[in-house]
């Protein structure tokens, strides 16, 4: 090989060689970080057990995908976390956190959760004629750039009963809900310490 031609291939390999080593060298795209998220401590406080909290997963669960109260309003799960917490009696929880691209996506996610949930009793005994389904409304808290309270109680034909809390909050580009749930009525419902995990669980997306 000319002296030359060896020369110019030798400067090519070692730019090769280079390239390489810089794409090796550059990091990976990280992995989107979750906001923070309720602990078991948050929970409203249960007689005769005490919480659980599992890991904070990446997505969202099924059940909720077609839950009829959040399922259409939570979206694809991209850039979503949930976490699932329990008792050893019939009493479960779960957060649900989603960060949007902008706040202006964010406040549509918190307006479209809001109105589901409102309109959630009359959609469940409008596609189930052996439930019913009843609504309260347990009013705005002052944290973050929002948050909602409401509480629904769904009673079978067979006598089955249920209640349960939900909650939407929002700070920022992250909106988040809060579901707690138990056999029961409106008067087994815990609001007060509820609302008070509500207002720990949007200070917490910071």
């Amino acid at each position: 090989m000319p002296k030359r031609t060896r020369a110019g291939a030798l400067t090519a390999l070692a730019g090769a060689a280079l390239a390489v080593g810089t794409a090796l060298a550059a990091p990976a795209a990280a992995a989107p970080k979750p906001p923070g998220f309720l602990t078991a401590a948050d929970l409203p406080a249960q007689p005769g057990t005490s919480w659980t909290a599992g890991r904070v997963i990446a997505g969202i669960p099924e059940e909720d995908r077609q839950d009829i109260c959040v399922g259409v309003a939570l979206g694809s799960g991209q850039d979503t976390w949930f976490r699932e917490f329990r008792t050893d009696l019939d009493t479960t929880a779960r957060q649900i956190s989603a960060e949007l691209p902008s706040v202006r996506v964010a406040k549509g996610r918190f307006a479209k959760l809001d109105e589901d949930i409102v309109s959630c009793a009359d959609r469940i005994e409008m596609e189930d004629p052996a439930m019913q389904a009843a609504f309260r409304d347990h009013g705005t808290l002052p944290v973050g750039n929002g948050a909602h309270v409401y509480a629904l109680h769904t009673v079978t034909s067979w006598g089955a009963t249920d209640i349960r809390l939900l909650s939407v909050g929002r700070e920022g580009r992250t909106v988040t809900v809060v579901d707690w749930g138990r056999m029961g009525g409106f008067a087994d419902a815990p609001v007060k310490a509820f609302k008070k995990t509500t207002v720990t669980a949007v200070h917490k997306l910071h």
